[in-house]
């Protein structure tokens, strides 16, 4: 795969994706006995080796060079580029609210973009927030399980962090739909990739202290808090009380009722 190409792939998943990734800063973990393991994590030996590379990675990479833009970037600077890039990531959560048939928050979506394209000088300015427009952010993988695929085993991807089966599928639409894969010159691909990557995990330095002090194993706690929001957002808040078949790694999720 030519640089373009591998580029466009891994901008497609970075606004995401890092933002996972940017909780790794933390120890390593301790092993769990086999008979205790979380039965919605039946790959949890390769997820904790895993976890511990993307933490190594972290530390020696991502949370150095993050904490160095914060220390020069100006706050005002900080937040125009991190709306700059949430105006991006409404067009992918208007595409999969359409595909959920939830048309009030499409619009919503939809006018969101618009209104910070333009009076916000192409979102630098969050001018929609203030105008009521919420943000929803949905992704395919919400949209799987909306249409009842359930999320299968817990599973971490190298660099880009926790996900599941189903999320990481999901992950296939959403390099489809990002805007950037239809830049064509490296350079200004590779500086929009770098500085989106950067931004988003300096958004995210105090989290990730908070659970390096707080988690007595940081890799359940990063697991659990994962599947939990992610069960979250599927349902838009309001899940069904859990059954057996949820815990279990290849039980299907009901199909997400509209709102």
């Amino acid at each position: 795969m030519q640089a373009g190409q591998f580029g466009r792939v891994l901008g497609g998943v970075a606004g995401r994706a890092v933002v996972l990734a940017a909780l790794f800063g933390v120890a390593g973990c301790a092993s769990t006995p086999d008979g205790l393991r979380d039965p919605r994590d039946p790959l949890e030996p390769y997820n904790r080796a895993m976890h511990r590379f993307n933490t190594d990675f972290d530390n020696a990479f991502l949370k150095p060079i993050a904490k160095g833009y914060r220390y020069v970037t100006p706050e005002p600077v900080d937040r125009s580029v991190t709306n700059f890039f949430n105006n991006i990531d409404d067009i992918t959560s208007a595409v999969n609210n359409l595909l959920q048939f939830k048309l009030s928050r499409f619009g919503s979506d939809v006018g969101r973009v618009v209104v910070n394209s333009t009076v916000g000088l192409l979102g630098i300015l969050d001018v929609a927030t203030n105008m009521g427009l919420p943000s929803y952010k949905e992704d395919f993988g919400q949209t799987l399980g909306y249409w009842g695929l359930g999320p299968g085993p817990y599973f971490v991807i190298p660099i880009l962090g926790p996900s599941t089966i189903r999320d990481t599928v999901g992950w296939a639409g959403d390099i489809y739909v990002d805007p950037f894969i239809s830049v064509s010159k490296n350079e200004i691909y590779w500086g929009a990739l770098g500085l989106r990557v950067i931004d988003r995990r300096a958004d995210l330095l105090q989290a990730g202290d908070i659970l390096e002090e707080a988690a007595v194993d940081p890799y359940s706690f990063l697991r659990d808090a994962y599947l939990q929001r992610r069960r979250h957002k599927v349902y838009d808040g309001n899940p069904p009380p859990e059954t057996e078949s949820d815990e279990a790694w290849d039980g299907a999720e009901p199909a997400a009722q509209p709102h």
